[in-house]
């Protein structure tokens, strides 16, 4: 897209790497990737997702990045720097988790507005706690009031937690405890013109302890509202839901296919969280995570399932991350021009 103003020549071995660069790269590719080239025995594959025979994959407008992924960045330099880098990389949005984040020097959240407005940054969501033993803690069942006054200063469209469903247990009964709740700050965000969201780990794909055929996540789905609680799927960990929890308990079979989930409801999934992993089945969680793009999540084909759908295209924001990259502008830029770089298939 037009924003992203310098050329990425650090992206060449890693595009290679994944076969990602064809002979006919295209326009949007070359502006990437300034001078560099690949090899015209790159395979053809690869040349389709990147060739600008179709349209991109990525909506306009709709690039964003979890700013917990930059939590170094912003704790020693600040808010403003970040976000001068994010305008550079081509990204649009930015979601919080937390508004400080150890932010050098005070900052307000008109000032927080302002400087992402003025970086043409747009606000969209943010990870707040769902419940906490303290009675003053920032979180949605400690104190809703203040968690959406805050919101709605910083004009979010979303407001949501990372935090799991699991705050009375694993069973159907506490689950279904649980969803009544979100009900409820679901309907005092619908009232502030926001949308409440549950973003998922791995976890939630598991099942019910009282019911190992009951899959928690298809609880939180059917107990909750579908107009006042919405999801914010992280693909990476969807995935590795897929792998740890595709069998129940006593070893039969449960497959699942997180796309499924977004294609039967898409309006439930306003956000997504655009996170990628090497698979490994030696590892616990069946990936290493790893910077967007390097990763064996096929990207092209997600975006492109979701917003190809009637009336979705704009219905959708993707939110960059990684929870430990090795060196985080480095990742927000590779993952803003590996995502500007895909094409639908024609």
């Amino acid at each position: 897209m037009s924003r992203i103003s310098q050329p990425d020549p650090e992206l060449t071995h890693r595009l290679t790497r994944r076969g990602m660069l064809g002979v006919a790269a295209g326009a949007t590719a070359a502006a990437l990737l300034g001078a560099a080239a690949t090899p015209a025995t790159a395979a053809t594959e690869t040349a389709d997702k990147t060739s600008g025979r179709g349209r991109p994959v990525l909506p306009p407008g709709r690039l964003g990045i979890q700013l917990y992924s930059l939590r170094d960045k912003v704790s020693t330099l600040g808010f403003a720097p970040v976000f001068a880098e994010l305008e550079k990389y081509g990204y649009d949005e930015v979601e919080f988790a937390g508004y400080t984040q150890g932010s050098a020097g005070p900052i307000t959240l008109a000032q927080l507005k302002r400087l992402a407005r003025d970086h043409g940054l747009n606000p969209i969501g943010s990870h707040v706690g769902y419940y906490s033993d303290d009675p003053n803690a920032y979180t949605f069942a400690q104190n809703l009031t203040k968690v959406l006054d805050d919101a709605q200063a910083l004009g979010l469209k979303h407001i949501g937690t990372a935090s799991g469903p699991f705050r009375y247990g694993s069973t159907v009964d506490a689950w279904k405890r649980a969803a009544e709740e979100f009900n409820t700050y679901g309907a005092a965000a619908k009232a502030r013109g926001m949308k409440f969201y549950q973003h998922n780990h791995s976890e939630e794909f598991s099942f019910a302890t009282d019911n190992p055929k009951v899959r928690l996540y298809d609880v939180l789905l059917k107990e909750t509202d579908p107009d006042l609680v919405f999801l914010e799927m992280d693909i990476y960990w969807a995935y590795s839901g897929q792998f740890r929890f595709s069998k129940r308990p006593d070893g039969t079979p449960a497959p699942f296919e997180p796309l499924n989930y977004v294609l039967r409801q898409p309006h439930r999934y306003p956000l997504f969280h655009v996170k990628d992993g090497v698979s490994d089945p030696a590892n616990t969680y069946g990936y290493r995570m790893t910077d967007v793009g390097d990763g064996d999540i096929d990207y092209q084909k997600f975006i492109s399932a979701v917003t190809r759908l009637r009336g979705e295209r704009l219905a959708h924001h993707w939110q960059a991350e990684h929870d430990q990259p090795t060196e985080s502008f480095t990742f927000a830029r590779r993952s803003s021009a590996y995502l500007h770089l895909l094409r639908e298939k024609c």
